[in-house]
């Protein structure tokens, strides 16, 4: 049995989930490799933007993963 239609999403971008810190902060990956680290939005989209990535919908699987919470998430539970 084949999984021809089956299809698993690798985006480029993924954001870890919330570590503590004075402010709290997210890991930033890009293409595997840790890029940065984001204390906001506005963080993310600039850590892309230096790799030549544009982000239309951070809530794109294909393009964006959020770990530990969504793009809304950044205070530690």
């Amino acid at each position: 049995m084949t999984e021809a239609g089956l299809h698993i999403s690798r985006p480029r971008i993924v954001v870890l989930g919330v570590q503590p810190g004075n402010p709290p902060f997210r890991v930033v990956e890009i293409d595997g490799e840790v890029v940065g680290e984001a204390r906001g939005i506005t963080d993310v989209l600039e850590a892309a933007a230096a790799f030549g990535i544009s982000i239309h919908d951070l809530d794109d699987p294909d393009v964006i993963r959020w770990v530990g919470g969504d793009k809304f998430t950044w205070t530690v539970r």
